[in-house]
């Protein structure tokens, strides 16, 4: 059985969610291999994650000549390593960076690229939610090793016990891949939310808000999950830009979208239509969001979402 490559996801040897959710995919197509690129002492402490989820080998990267520098050194290792092991596949997180890395990858070694996939099956063929998310379409790669970037959510992580067998990859980096240097970063501020594109419920404000946020976030935090806004919102200064769920935001694919006072322009719409659940609150019943949701509640999202937050957190104990 053919290896199938994973990229890594992970804050300083803490994995996170979506890793998981590649190797349960990657099950589907060969032999799952989780690819680390971080410090070396982590190693252990990852691979003792990754296993759990049917990892059988652990490749470790060290990044001590890679951290400091933008995307080329990454690829140029995933190269190296491809190269080596000869994957059926190699599967990417579809983050901004991960994009970036896969998209040089594949013209390194001449290979098709597939991003945003919502689903992979055996072949692999991807499923992709396209044009603003009016359309979704089937497509497989048809030339190299297909490499291809899995948003989050796209499935369900399943625990499958691989042996975990850590073994280093010494990768060569050029000095051409090291011309862009990180010279500064701002972390991101600890809500205690989950990510916005990695939660698994979404819970977003709109214009219906007012600029009270409130009733939003408390009802989120009785789900654990994470705040989005809609445009109209962060125009009005509600939210900053990172808030934002849409064409010119982010786009996010959860279990559960809740949309409270959003009217639903396609230009929120196309970044939370492939939501698996979408639920609606808004006091306008000819809203167009309405036309999407699998729920919709006709309702003053503050008197509604309080009164579900209020139910919620009585069921919890």
């Amino acid at each position: 059985m053919s290896e199938v490559l994973v990229v890594v996801d992970h804050v300083d040897g803490a994995v996170k969610k979506p890793t998981y959710e590649l190797l349960t995919i990657a099950a589907r197509l060969g032999e799952p291999s989780a690819v680390f690129i971080g410090g070396a002492d982590k190693a252990a402490e990852v691979a003792e994650a990754v296993k759990k989820y049917g990892a059988e080998k652990v490749y470790v990267v060290d990044d001590a000549q890679i951290k400091g520098y933008l995307v080329a050194p990454k690829a140029e290792a995933l190269q190296q390593l491809v190269e080596k092991t000869s994957p059926a596949a190699v599967l990417i997180p579809s983050t901004v960076e991960g994009k970036e890395v896969a998209a040089r990858l594949a013209i390194k070694i001449q290979s098709g690229l597939i991003t945003d996939a919502v689903d992979v099956q055996e072949g692999p063929v991807t499923t992709q939610s396209v044009f603003a998310g009016n359309y979704t379409v089937t497509a497989k790669v048809t030339k190299g090793t297909p490499i291809i970037t899995v948003k989050p959510n796209s499935a369900a992580p399943e625990e499958k016990a691989g042996a975990g067998a850590v073994e280093e990859f010494a990768a060569t980096v050029s000095d051409a891949a090291k011309t862009a240097q990180i010279v500064a970063s701002q972390p991101r501020q600890a809500t205690g939310r989950p990510e916005l594109t990695e939660a698994a419920i979404v819970v977003s404000g709109g214009r219906g808000t007012g600029g009270n946020f409130e009733p939003v976030e408390n009802f989120a935090d009785s789900l654990g999950a994470a705040v989005g806004a809609s445009r109209a919102a962060v125009d009005s200064g509600w939210k900053p830009h990172t808030f934002q769920v849409g064409q010119t935001g982010k786009t996010v694919s959860p279990q559960l979208y809740v949309a409270a006072g959003i009217s639903g322009a396609i230009q929120h719409r196309a970044g939370m239509q492939t939501s698996k659940t979408i639920v609606a609150v808004n006091k306008d019943e000819e809203a167009p969001l309405f036309e999407l949701v699998d729920f919709g509640v006709v309702g003053d999202l503050h008197s509604v979402l309080p009164a579900a937050t209020e139910e919620i957190n009585k069921r919890k104990g």
